[in-house]
């Protein structure tokens, strides 16, 4: 029973200590969300001379990547402590495809890059089905 109950009080602390790593980490993405917002708004507005569409568009999809991760954390407390799958298969997809925008010189590194997020879209697929849904 003694050893039941010492379980169960490292389980809580250990939670605890998640739990608070995991506000910290979303304070800091909200922060560098902020950062984001402001070097978005230089692109546009501020800096049109040296602007280019791909800075616009990899900072575009940066900004989705904070997003999604601030969405998994809330995520995380809303679902009783528990990380769903599919948003991790989303940052995935997001990061993947900030890649290519960012790195498309090579035409084979590319297609690899496409087959991985296949792979990731099939992966959500499954994920997403009865079987395997838990919400």
């Amino acid at each position: 029973m003694q050893n039941l109950q010492r379980s169960t009080m490292v389980a809580r602390i250990l939670q605890t200590i998640l739990n608070f790593g995991l506000l910290l980490l979303a304070v800091i993405l909200i922060v560098f969300l902020g950062k984001e917002t402001y070097a978005l708004i230089q692109v546009l507005f501020i800096n049109t001379e040296q602007s280019s569409t791909y800075l616009l568009i990899e900072g575009i999809v940066i900004y989705f990547l904070y997003f999604e991760f601030i969405a998994l954390i809330i995520k995380y407390f809303r679902s009783g402590y528990h990380f769903p799958l599919r948003y991790f298969i989303y940052i995935g997809i997001t990061a993947i495809i900030r890649l290519i925008i960012v790195d498309h010189k090579d035409p084979m590194d590319t297609l690899v890059y496409s087959g991985a997020i296949l792979i990731l879209v099939v992966a959500l697929y499954l994920a997403n089905t009865d079987r395997l849904k838990r919400e």
